[in-house]
């Protein structure tokens, strides 16, 4: 098969050998596969992402020396199962599935093992149990959108919304539109969305932001301070009576960057009891001044991925049309067009998510 190789730290196309499903697995076509900004974490800090999970004991196991093909976020088409399965969909079904890979060695994480190839390739394997139809009338490429919007989806579940929080979410990336498609989806508001690139921000209004921050001109956190203070002035409560000012909404913040420095400078203009969900994956050494978070009862939470409920969940919202997500996708590409999509998507300007294609021409 034809595929985009991860190998010695680029990225190159190259045919593969055919694959062939074990017991319990299902061969398939891939039909469309996002490119994660994971994926451009991994090609950049492979050994990192390699050494760290080891300490962590995390799935990521890979041998850098060894091909591997990435893409965790698909659609694809039943073509043939191995034995001991059950042929529940049809050859022809479309399907999305959580990237996991159960096989005799154990559970594989898909598109970051060398032994179940992602969706950077034309054939994949998964495994039969966890496949889930495609509903009918749902167009591919946005069925392929379920596995990065099940990130935003969890790290909202993941947050304790009680009702009535304000939101704000910093970074309007893949992952922060996500969350501020799960937040709209909850009713939560006004939305307050930061980010310092205008194409980005452009999205997330797109996407259901009440208050767009650009934090070169505003503070994020000043702008969130006024948006509690205009929700609390039109509430009925009492004032505090220690302080004589009336109590602000409960703050939830959602940190989607990924970069050392964030985690600090949100602590420090946080209000207090505020919840930080930590979702940007950062790949290198961070600091922040816990005394921050002492004196504001900070609550700090990090999350990853999303569990298989609710993955299935955000399939059918979706299907639904209640998780409106087809402006989160800018660019399709070939095989052969994958690296170059890779350098595209370090500029926020040109796109946010490009799907790969393995069959286009």
């Amino acid at each position: 098969m034809r595929a985009a190789v991860m190998r010695n730290g680029e990225l190159v196309v190259d045919d593969l050998p055919d694959l062939e499903p074990g017991s319990g697995q299902v061969l398939v076509k891939t039909l469309a596969c996002g490119i994660c900004g994971s994926d451009l974490h991994a090609l950049r800090h492979a050994h990192s992402m390699v050494e760290l999970s080891a300490k962590a004991g995390a799935g990521f196991v890979m041998d850098l020396s060894r091909d591997v093909v990435m893409g965790h976020e698909f659609c694809v088409e039943v073509l043939d199962y191995g034995p001991d399965t059950q042929k529940t969909l049809g050859t022809g079904a479309r399907a999305c599935s959580v990237p996991m890979l159960i096989g005799a060695g154990g559970i594989d994480s898909v598109g970051y093992s060398n032994t179940a190839p992602g969706g950077y390739g034309e054939h994949m394997l998964l495994s039969e149990a966890m496949l889930l139809p495609v509903p009918d009338g749902l167009p591919t490429d946005l069925a392929a959108l379920t596995e990065p919007m099940s990130v935003g989806y969890h790290a909202v579940e993941k947050a304790r919304i009680e009702g009535g929080e304000v939101p704000l979410v910093i970074g309007c990336g893949p992952v922060g539109l996500a969350v501020i498609t799960a937040l709209r989806i909850k009713g939560l508001g006004p939305i307050i969305a930061a980010d310092y690139s205008p194409a980005r921000r452009a999205l997330a209004e797109k996407m259901g932001a009440d208050i767009i921050v650009d934090p070169a001109e505003h503070s994020p956190y000043e702008s969130w301070q006024s948006a509690a203070e205009a929700r609390a002035g039109e509430t009925d409560a009492p004032p505090n009576p220690l302080t004589g000012e009336r109590e602000l909404p409960a703050a939830v913040y959602f940190e989607c960057v990924g970069v050392p420095g964030v985690i600090d400078q949100m602590m420090l203009g946080a209000p207090r009891d505020t919840r930080i969900v930590v979702v940007g994956v950062c790949m290198e050494a961070d600091r922040f001044q816990p005394f921050y978070g002492i004196v504001g009862e900070i609550n700090m939470q990090f999350v990853l991925g999303y569990t298989p409920d609710e993955f299935e969940e955000t399939l059918h919202m979706i299907a639904d049309g209640k998780m409106e997500c087809e402006a989160l996708i800018t660019g399709k590409v070939g095989v052969e067009e994958v690296a170059g999509a890779f350098a595209e998507l370090g500029d926020p300007e040109r796109h946010a998510k490009i799907l790969v294609e393995p069959w286009r021409n």
